[in-house]
């Protein structure tokens, strides 16, 4: 069952703005560091590989209900590749504790992330499915 939906669509030139302006403390503030370094091995796609995760961090944060806000925090919403390559969200924090606590007795969570840009915009859909365990 679908327990979760988001989207999001980002100004990839407002991320190079808040870059220009703030820089490292506004990577430091939205980004996590395994983030930061994906992004920095595209020096000319940074801006835009930084808003399509921004964007990722929004849908999630609409997916559970709660926008930034009852503990949720984008440093603790990464996104990270599956081993197969595809993109999914590895979660701590106020984060991780929102999608435990909508996370039905006795099922497991699947995240579903897909990510897009074409300049100037980014974005990201999240799909929180829960299927039963075992």
């Amino acid at each position: 069952m679908i327990i979760g939906l988001g989207s999001d669509l980002c100004s990839i030139e407002r991320i190079q703005s808040s870059l220009d302006r703030f820089g490292a403390r506004f990577e430091g503030r939205c980004f996590t560091a395994h983030e930061i370094s994906r992004a920095g091995r595209r020096p000319l796609g940074r801006a835009a590989t930084l808003a399509k995760r921004f964007a990722a961090k929004e849908a999630f944060s609409k997916a559970v209900g709660t926008g930034f806000r009852a503990g949720v925090f984008m440093r603790d919403i990464g996104v990270v590749n599956a081993p197969s390559g595809a993109p999914t969200l590895a979660l701590t924090g106020g984060a991780k504790a929102r999608l435990d606590a909508i996370t039905p007795a006795g099922h497991l969570i699947r995240m579903h992330l897909t990510l897009t840009d074409d300049h100037p915009w980014a974005q990201a859909f999240v799909v929180i499915e829960a299927v039963p365990a075992g």
